[in-house]
Order: structure tokens, then sequence, then C-alpha cells
């Protein structure tokens, strides 16, 4: 068969064909999500999905044209003489001491130049890269052309350094052709710790049985069928397990043709790639849950965490005072002339707290500086309270999605805390607390009580003149009658009366409209209050959120098919 025929029939017969594309959209969606949970996720976690990153990108921005294949195995299972008998030269030392080599050695089919880039991202010293360029006039080692054989130190090695570069380059390969001996195909080392690992890696693996030769042909079928069940425990159902010898070329056939079909499909470098993917999304699906909606936090959780920085602001008792400066300044309006200078030398309740009686600056992001409150510092008891309620907030909000997420999300609750006393001093400040108007009724009834006022005050003096004239012998002064009794003394009587009945029908409809201003100061402290909550609790809280949906979203992509 030809190369043509060899490279159609490949491309023309796979169905399990990864586009590129495809694929590229899946890491950058991988990329994606981990912009997003980096602020969020511990470190740990996350360390395999950015290492991928790196490697995919770094392999996709390498050369195309090559394939690179591993022989990974352990000591004595003879890939080195494998590795030989593939290149048909002698270019990896053969021995019998553990261990032989630390390095891996390279054998390029085809120019070397292409391939050095990637054999330097690959870490294989130059003095360790061969070629095989001079040998390729005949078919079947043109078929290779763009193949990158390596022979990997042994994964048993006595030397931990060893098997560190084992365990590094087999990250970086495009397939693994795993090569194991009718002695050690079981080994536990061997499916536990390597091959169980690469179970999302079956269309890019190849098990060799090894030193075949020395098994009969039923010993051989029957070593083949046990090794094929081990892989299926494994997790590697569908992997290819050949039989090869290096001392004999007849039984290299196999092999060489499944180098020679995947040399010709282009695609190991893609599906190791999309085989990475899957495995760290599998390892981040229990990042991700149910979709979880930005406002999660409810409105009952957001009430009493308002309720909770309300208590701690001081808005009871600010709302107090508001009754009482309503209570004081209505008096002051209102009551009897005689006696309001002496109420207005009474300190005003809400002025006595450094609150201000005029309305709130129309611009909310004033950065004008606003003074302090005289209102008491919150207690231990208060301050408890502020952090169980934040503490609600976060658990509130972690509770439908996975637990990774809790603490994030209890960190952003508390990010602002340390805030919070300023900004509820500075929203109680600010708040309008609707007493900078004087009501209508207020002066007409201040206007009221002047008017009765004035008539005692002009009877008394209609009366001290008529006694002063009697004094001085002068003619008797005639007082105007109203009935029986005389105009002067009904003023004075009058207007006292008046004033002081005016004062009692007031008392109730002063009382009424305190505690309506206290309910209205107390509503919109409690409003200004809910705002902190939501800026300094709540939004944090629902950046964590949106960040999750976003994160959903993007694993979502990464392991769409």
């Amino acid at each position: 068969m030809s190369l043509v025929e060899k490279v159609r029939g490949a491309l023309s017969g796979d169905d399990r064909r990864v586009d590129a594309e495809h694929l590229v959209e899946r890491l950058s969606a991988l990329s994606r999500f981990l912009r997003v949970v980096d602020p969020y996720l511990p470190d740990s976690d996350l360390v395999a999905a950015h290492t991928m990153v790196e490697r995919a990108g770094s392999r996709l921005a390498l050369s195309q044209d090559h394939t690179v294949v591993a022989l990974a195995g352990s000591t004595g299972s003879g890939k080195s003489s494998l590795f030989n008998a593939l290149a048909r030269l002698k270019l990896s030392p053969v021995g019998v001491r553990r261990p032989t080599t630390g390095v891996a050695h390279a054998c390029v089919w085809g120019p070397l130049e292409p391939a050095n880039r990637l054999l330097d991202w690959i870490g294989v010293l130059p003095r360790q890269r061969f070629i095989r360029e001079s040998a390729l006039d005949g078919d079947d080692e043109a078929a290779l052309r763009g193949l990158v054989l390596l022979d990997l130190p042994d994964f048993d090695s006595v030397e931990r350094g060893h098997r560190l570069e084992v365990d590094r380059l087999l990250g970086l390969v495009d397939q693994i052709v795993w090569v194991v001996d009718p002695q050690k195909y079981g080994d536990r080392i061997l499916h536990n710790a390597y091959l169980q690992q690469f179970r999302q890696h079956a269309d890019i693996t190849v098990v060799v049985l090894n030193q075949a030769d020395r098994l009969s042909a039923s010993d051989t079928e029957l070593v083949l069928t046990d090794l094929k069940r081990l892989l299926v425990e494994d997790g590697l159902e569908g992997a290819p397990a050949l039989a090869t010898s290096a001392k004999q070329p007849g039984m290299l056939t196999e092999l060489r043709e499944s180098l020679e079909k995947t040399v010709a499909e282009r695609q190991a470098a893609l599906r190791r790639l999309a085989g990475d993917l899957d495995t760290v999304s599998e390892q981040l699906a229990d990042m991700i849950g149910p979709p979880a909606a930005e406002d999660e936090v409810d409105r009952a959780t957001v009430r009493q965490l308002a309720d909770t920085l309300a208590a701690s602001a001081g808005v009871p008792a600010v709302a107090e005072a508001t009754a009482h400066a309503y209570r004081h300044r209505a008096a002051a309006n209102t009551g009897w002339p005689v006696v309001r200078g002496l109420r207005r030398l009474r300190p005003d309740p809400l002025k006595r707290l450094h609150l201000s009686t005029e309305p709130a600056a129309a611009d909310p992001v004033s950065t004008e500086v606003v003074p302090r409150t005289s209102l008491p510092e919150a207690d231990a008891a208060q301050k408890s309270a502020v952090g169980l309620s934040v503490r609600a907030v976060a658990a509130r909000a972690a509770a439908p999605i996975p637990a990774v997420w809790a603490p994030a999300l209890n960190n952003a609750a508390r990010s602002r805390t340390a805030d919070l006393p300023d900004a509820l001093d500075r929203a109680v400040a600010t708040t309008d607390l609707g007493m900078s108007r004087t009501p209508v009724w207020w002066r007409v009834v201040g206007a009221l009580q002047w008017l009765f006022t004035l008539a005692a005050v002009a009877g008394l003096g209609w009366l001290v003149a008529g006694y002063a004239v009697r004094a001085l012998g002068l003619p008797k002064l005639e007082h105007p009658q109203v009935g029986d009794v005389p105009l002067p003394t009904l003023l004075l009587l009058g207007g006292l009366l008046a004033g002081l009945l005016m004062w009692l029908l007031m008392k109730p409809i002063v009382a009424w409209g305190a505690r309506r201003a206290r309910h209205r100061a107390d509503q919109r402290l409690r409003s200004a209050v809910t705002d902190v909550a939501r800026e300094y609790v709540v939004a944090p809280v629902r950046e964590v959120l949106h960040a999750y949906a976003q994160a959903r979203e993007a694993l979502t992509a990464v392991r769409s098919e």
C-alpha cells in the first residue's frame, strides 16, 4: 500500500476525529473559566487546569506536522531495544542494570530542524536527538515522516529524578506506547499509578506485549487476553494491545502500522489535548452545580441583615429622638408665646446627637465631609448579631451551589465589614428625617396663640390703666361691657383661657405628629441602612454569584462534545 493510500484510508475511515476549531473553543472556555474563578477558588484546585491551558497553548503553537510518541515502560521491558528496532538504528543504550539512563532519547523521521523547537519544549537534550532522514527513500520509512519517537527513562527506576522525568514527559507527548513484558504486564504500579490515570486517553494509548518471541503462540494469545482484561478494568477499553519483539522484525509490523496511521491522521496531538480537557473538566465538575441566581440572597435575609445593622447603627434611638424633636419644635412653635423662649433654651434632641436638620444632599455620591454623629458605639451583643447576620447572608447564597464556593462567599460578605460602622454613621447622618420643614398648621396655631396672648395683654393693660386712673384721682374710665363682663376682663381671661384650651387641643395632635415623625424617620433610616447592607455585604456576595454563573457557563462549554 502506498503512502497516499494509507493517508486517504486513515482520514476517511476514522469517525473519531477531533475538530481543531472546536478544541480551541473548549480551551478558550477553560481559560475563561480560570479567569473567572481564580479570585475565589483555592489555587491548589486549579493547578491542573492552569497547567493544561499552558501546555495546550504551547503545543498548538508548535509544529503541527510532527507527532510525538513516547515508549514508556519499566526496567527490563525492552523498550530501548524496541526503540532501536523501530528506528532501525542503535540510538538508545540497552542495559540490564538499574537505572540505565535518566534522560529521554528522540528519533525524528524527517529533517531535525523543524522539530527542534518542539523537542526544546519537551526538554530532550540536543545530544539525545537523532534523525532518520537519510533512510526515508523507502516507502516504509516515508510513511513515518513527521514521527518523533521518544525512549523514556524507566518509570520504576530507583532514582526518584528518573521517575519525575517520566511523569513530566508523559504530560507532554501526543501518544504513549506502553511497553510491558510477559513477567510484569500486571504490575500494580503500572496499572494503578499510570494506566488508570490515562483512562481519558484510550484513543492515544497503545500497549505492547514485548519479548513475545519468548512465548508460544497460544501463550501469547492467553497473555494478550489477560492484558486486555486488565486494560478494561483500567478504563482503557478500546486501547490496542499488540505482541512485539525487538529481535524479530516481523513482530513489529502491527506496531509500525499503528504508528503510520497515527502519523497520517495528524490527530494524536488534538486527541491528547481533548483527553486532557476531558480529564480536567471532570476534576472541575465538582466545583459547578445547579444554576444560582445572582439575587439568591432573598428579601427576608436582607431584611434580617438590615434590621441588625439598624440596631447597631442606633436607628431606634434616632427615631425616638426625632419624635422628641418633633414635640420640642411643635411646643416651640405652637405653645404660649410667654414660655416659647424658655422652650427654645432647651437643646434640640436631634442636634444633641449631631444630626443635621437640613435635607440630604441631592448628589448621592457627594464626597462632602459629613461630621460623625454622637450616637453610642454598638455594644458587643450588637456586633455579634451583625457578624451572625453577615454569615447568614453568605450561608443563604452558598446553599444551592457546591461547598467549594462557601469560603469565597463568606469572605465576600465580610470583605467590607470593617467599613460598615463609618458607612452606617454616614447613612444616618445624611438621611433626611423630614424635620426641615415647618408644618403650616404650626404657623396657624402659633399665630392664634399670639392673637390670644395679645388679647390677654391688651385686656391686662386696659385694666391696669383703669386702676392707674382711679389711683391718680382722675375720672373713672368707662369699660365697655359684654353682657355683665367688662371687655378688658373678657380680653384678659378669654385670651388666657383660649391659649390654654388651644394648648390642650394641640397635645394629642402633636403626639400623633410625633409618632408619625418617628415612623417616617424609622422608615427612611432603615431604607438608608438597607442600601448600606446591599452595597457593603450583599453586592460583594452577588459578585461571587455572578462569577459562579459565568464559570458554570464556561465549564459547560468546556465539557461540550
